[in-house]
């Protein structure tokens, strides 16, 4: 299953998290993949597409970063994803 991770990151918290990255990685729990991500302008908000068939699994990660950010974490499909059911109901 995929996942959009939204992550609003705490001000001023950007050096830090960059600080912690190089020297912890992601921090992720094995069966918790992370795809692509991308970040805005400013440093605030985060995207990030990962997957993993155990929800439960974001808990240890988000534990690991939270004096830092405050996540959101939206289950996705792709849009192909989305084209197929539709066409199945069309």
């Amino acid at each position: 299953m995929l996942y959009m991770v939204i992550e609003h990151l705490k001000e001023g918290a950007a050096p830090e998290i960059y600080r912690r990255l190089r020297t912890k990685g992601r921090m992720m729990p094995e069966g918790l993949d992370y795809i692509s991500s991308w970040i805005d302008l400013e440093l605030k908000v985060c995207w990030q597409l990962m997957q993993t068939e155990d929800l439960a699994l974001f808990d240890g990660w988000i534990e690991n970063w939270r004096d830092l950010i405050d996540f959101e974490i939206v289950p996705v499909r792709t849009s192909a994803e989305a084209v197929e059911l539709m066409n199945k109901n069309l």
